[in-house]
């Protein structure tokens, strides 16, 4: 029988599997009931995918709000329909630029820029997703998006027989690498595609304290849930809040409480709120003009 388990798995996802089937293959190897993801990744990018488990999944919108982090190749001079290495080829050109001008083009693309989203993409439009009208040979007008570009750079070029830079980017949520790629290609005048994406951060979580699926699967079933972080962390960026045993009660009935003695209680912010003398997190909340109003509550047995 499946079982009610709490916490995150960060997973090292690999290439050509989907998020979906990595969620349902992580659901089945730690035997639990519920499970869901905090957004996805393509089924040819590979890397850091949060899983959350039971309560966990109260949180996911907190990630899926979260900046994000990836490591790209982009091979240049050559467009394809979807921007990556699984499209057709749209068109070849020769490359002519140099670091220098990679370099001054990147410039252009950092901080808030306006963005296009692919047509092939989940975003949906009459209830049905953008790819799904790509493939079968259509192109829908998309208006751009704002989207900011934290940090931008070349960490690798080389323009020999085969032309490719390689990149790191942190961006807010919504951005497309694949978009990104094919701007700059169109910025540096020959094109370009992604060969690979690996994403290496999300919010404050890092890749390196992540594990894949045949790791997973390869320790005892009775340790696998050693690999589970705690629901917190998906709130790291959140000031916590401690109550008392009855108050802590009250906040998990949904009730408002009045703080009379906390650093947040005259501010206007989300706050991850604890019972102190059980010492676990019992939900998420807002301080406004003194007063803890519950926003989301874990459900805790007696």
């Amino acid at each position: 029988m499946r079982r009610s388990i709490d916490g995150v798995l960060l997973l090292n996802k690999s290439v050509g599997l989907s998020s979906n089937s990595a969620l349902i293959y992580a659901k089945r190897l730690l035997n639990a009931k519920k499970a869901g993801h905090t957004g996805t990744l393509d089924p040819l990018a590979s890397g850091l995918l949060p899983l959350c488990f039971g309560e966990a999944t109260k949180f996911s919108q907190d990630l899926l709000d979260s900046d994000k982090t990836y490591s790209a190749i982009l091979r240049l001079g050559i467009r394809t329909t979807t921007n990556d290495a699984e499209g057709d080829v749209l068109q070849v050109r020769p490359v002519t630029c140099d670091r220098a001008a990679v370099d001054a083009v990147l410039t252009a693309f950092r901080g808030l820029i306006m963005q296009v989203p692919p047509m092939y993409s989940a975003l949906k439009r009459d209830g049905k997703p953008l790819y799904k009208y790509a493939r079968a040979g259509y192109t829908l007008n998309r208006d751009a998006r704002a989207v900011t570009i934290h940090a931008l750079e070349c960490i690798k070029c080389t323009f020999d027989v085969i032309a490719s830079m390689t990149i790191r980017v942190t961006c807010s949520k919504g951005t497309y690498i694949r978009t990104l790629a094919e701007d700059i290609g169109e910025a540096l005048g020959c094109g370009a595609h992604v060969t690979m994406l690996h994403r290496t951060g999300v919010g404050r979580l890092a890749l390196h304290d992540a594990i894949t699926l045949g790791e997973l699967s390869h320790v005892d079933e009775s340790r696998r849930l050693d690999f589970l972080q705690p629901i917190d962390i998906l709130l790291s960026t959140l000031s916590p809040v401690e109550l008392n045993a009855e108050m802590a009660r009250r906040f998990m009935h949904g009730q408002q409480l009045r703080l009379v003695s906390n650093p947040h209680i005259n501010e206007n912010i989300r706050v991850k709120v604890y019972d102190a003398d059980r010492h676990r997190l019992i939900g998420l909340g807002r301080c406004e003009r003194g007063v803890l109003f519950p926003e989301r509550v874990i459900s805790i047995p007696d």
